[in-house]
């Protein structure tokens, strides 16, 4: 037994002291990143049940504001809902009718504040004042919205796809009063109106005590007096 227990393995040593976990290097391990690309299936987030007034959606690769909606429940058959749209790459209204909580897709629009700085020929021109890029719509497509817009007027410009489709004046506008008829000019007299044409050229239905030079605040939406400024 003795010469078995005096015995030493020539590949056995004995563990050092000094030896520690922080002392020994791993190698590090090589991991494989995959780039495999994912596609998502589209989310449809809005039914016809959504509609309403104003709401922009997307029908056939085409982006459409909603002018007039009606849901109707007929006696026999499904529900439905029957739109007025109007498209704004082409500026044309048609009627389209959506089942009831049938998928509809919102039109991706965005909206930047541009401010509106001069007309060129047929072509209206607005600034971004941090870049000082300019983006410009057509007469066609500026309409009668123009009666309203002035120089130095901030808009919001909707853009699809990157392309400017359409704008949006402020709801309230400061006019100023060019002319008024010269025989109610300084007439106080309550209950009555008269028209007035503002500096934009819009003619305006306003109080009698409205004189020339007065500014007062309109209305974009209905083309309406409001008060004096």
């Amino acid at each position: 037994m003795a010469g078995i227990a005096g015995f030493k393995c020539p590949c056995f040593r004995p563990p050092s002291s000094s030896l520690s976990y922080s002392s020994i290097r791993f190698p590090a391990p090589h991991l494989r990143i995959s780039r495999r690309l994912y596609t998502f299936p589209r989310i449809y987030a809005l039914t016809s049940n959504d509609i309403k007034v104003g709401l922009n959606i997307e029908v056939d690769g085409n982006p459409w504001k909603v002018i007039e909606f009606l849901h109707v429940k007929p006696g026999k058959g499904a529900a439905f809902v029957r739109t007025t749209l109007r498209n704004y790459v082409t500026g044309n209204q048609v009627e389209k009718t959506f089942r009831a909580g049938s998928k509809i897709e919102a039109a991706d629009i965005s909206k930047e504040t541009k401010q509106y700085t001069y007309k060129d020929g047929a072509q209206y021109v607005f600034m971004d004042l941090n870049s000082y890029e300019e983006s410009r719509l057509n007469a066609v497509d500026v309409g009668e919205k123009d009666k309203w817009l002035k120089e130095g007027m901030d808009c919001n410009l909707l853009f699809w796809n990157g392309k400017v489709i359409d704008f949006e004046l402020p709801i309230t506008v400061k006019l100023k009063v060019t002319e008024v008829d010269p025989g109610l000019k300084g007439d106080t007299a309550q209950g009555g109106s008269k028209p007035a044409t503002v500096e934009t050229g819009a003619v305006v239905s306003v109080p009698l005590f409205v004189n020339a030079g007065d500014i007062i605040l309109i209305d974009t939406r209905t083309g309406q007096y409001m008060s004096r400024a």
